[in-house]
């Protein structure tokens, strides 16, 4: 019997949108899916793991109340990075990313990659692999996995982390206001051409992709208080 059955058995079913609070059982890629299937439905998420990855999701035990668990889990907010990507064909795509959005070359040639922020020209050529702008929930994904920095939970900041920079070769990143408009203009990207990701939707060709926080979206997490996910952000800072 799956973990899924288990708990059905035990405690009933519904539809989604008929639930007070939606239980999504999987591992982290599951609950980015769950994140972005139900972001209009206003349904906080409460999520446990039973995949190979569980940061954003709680422990799973079948030997207690769900419900017990669910009323006194602590409510974490997300804000969730909204993308606007300009393509080659003239397609512009606007997609939601809670993790990061991420620029990566579609070639052996490394892209080259005007770096904007509030309108500003911050990097007039970054030559590199990729470039993501990561929130605190996504900072400890793709983002740390590029050497970008932990993002406390609540930080109201955002990581920008080049991906195999190679000019400029000492640049490590940057950290700006949530608040922030940080846009990537892909240079020859007829013969360097990049795609863009956010989380796990990719738009390919394109020519200039524009991030900031989403300011009308949010999704709520409920977390067990003595699993939290501010304090595994914490820990993570001092993971050996």
């Amino acid at each position: 019997m799956s973990a899924r059955d288990a708990l059905v058995a035990r405690f009933g079913d519904c539809e989604p949108l008929a639930a007070d609070v939606i239980v999504a059982i999987g591992g982290d890629g599951f609950m980015l899916q769950t994140l972005h299937r139900f972001h209009t439905s206003g349904k906080p998420v409460y999520g446990m793991k039973a995949g190979a990855v569980g940061f954003l999701m709680n422990l799973l035990r079948d030997d207690e109340d769900l419900v017990a668990r669910i009323e006194r889990a602590q409510p974490t907010v997300l804000k969730p990075l909204a993308m606007l990507a300009h393509a080659e064909s003239g397609a512009t795509t606007e997609l939601l990313a809670f993790n990061e959005v991420s620029l990566l070359r579609q070639t052996k040639q490394a892209a080259k990659i005007r770096v904007w922020v509030d309108g500003k020209v911050k990097l007039d050529e970054l030559v590199c692999d990729g470039v993501m702008v990561a929130t605190p929930a996504g900072s400890t994904a793709y983002n740390l996995s590029a050497h970008g920095p932990i993002l406390p939970l609540g930080s109201q900041v955002l990581a920008i982390t080049p991906i195999a920079a190679f000019r400029p070769r000492r640049w490590r990143g940057a950290i700006v206001r949530a608040g922030t408009e940080v846009r990537f203009e892909v240079l020859d990207h007829y013969k360097r051409p990049v795609s863009a990701t956010a989380d796990a939707s990719e738009v390919r060709d394109v020519t200039e992709v524009t991030i900031r926080e989403s300011e009308s979206r949010t999704m709520t997490l409920l977390f067990d208080p003595e699993h939290s996910l501010e304090e595994r952000i914490l820990d993570e800072q001092f993971a050996p």
